[in-house]
């Protein structure tokens, strides 16, 4: 096998990450600052891997790091090594947080559809407007002719009183008696109480 060739110095030796860890969990910060170098960007990566977002991967990867300096007394040797640990703890806290954010994702949108009432139900107000015109309509018919007149002139066209006594050639007190005489059997036909 031949040996391998460098440009300027050798590579320097990778840190021995199991004795680092064992001086973390010591309390000791020179380690967990040798620790974080030799692991960071690992952690950043499978977080980035994981969650597709920079801010929240740098976020995890911090979250993780801390976790790192917090737990390591907890590392056992004998399940695998320093840095297979430090990455199983990266991926399943980029694993939670996308499940964090789907599930309030989720939750945003069924509080949404719980509040979401909406002011009118169209189809519910048209039936009700047409079954209102054809009241109306059925009304109109039960007044006399004159009073019919005078109603749809006043209410349907805009006229005045004096206009609607124009209109139909009738003196304005006839036309405003007929007009209070049409409203009241209009009012009792629709049920309307004042």
């Amino acid at each position: 096998m031949k040996e391998p060739v460098y440009i300027g110095s050798a590579p320097a030796a990778p840190p021995d990450l199991q004795q680092l860890l064992r001086e973390v969990a010591l309390g000791d910060p020179e380690a967990f600052a040798a620790v974080y170098d030799a692991v960071a960007g690992s952690v950043l990566g499978v977080a980035r891997a994981v969650l597709r977002d920079q801010a929240q991967s740098e976020e995890v990867a911090q979250e993780v790091l801390v976790e790192v300096w917090r737990t390591a007394p907890r590392y056992r040797p004998e399940r695998g090594t320093v840095i297979n640990w430090i990455l199983t703890l990266a991926h399943r806290r980029a694993v939670d947080r996308v499940r964090s954010v789907e599930a309030a994702a989720a939750r945003d949108s069924k509080v949404a559809l719980l509040d979401h009432q909406p002011a009118y139900d169209e189809v519910t107000e048209q039936v009700e407007t047409r079954l209102e015109q054809e009241q109306v309509r059925r009304c109109l018919l039960s007044l006399t002719e004159l009073q019919r007149q005078s109603v749809t002139l006043a209410y349907y066209r805009g006229l005045t009183y004096r206009e609607v006594a124009e209109a139909l050639s009738l003196p304005l007190g006839t036309v405003k008696t007929r007009l209070r005489d049409g409203l009241i059997r209009l009012r009792d036909c629709l049920g309307v109480t004042a």
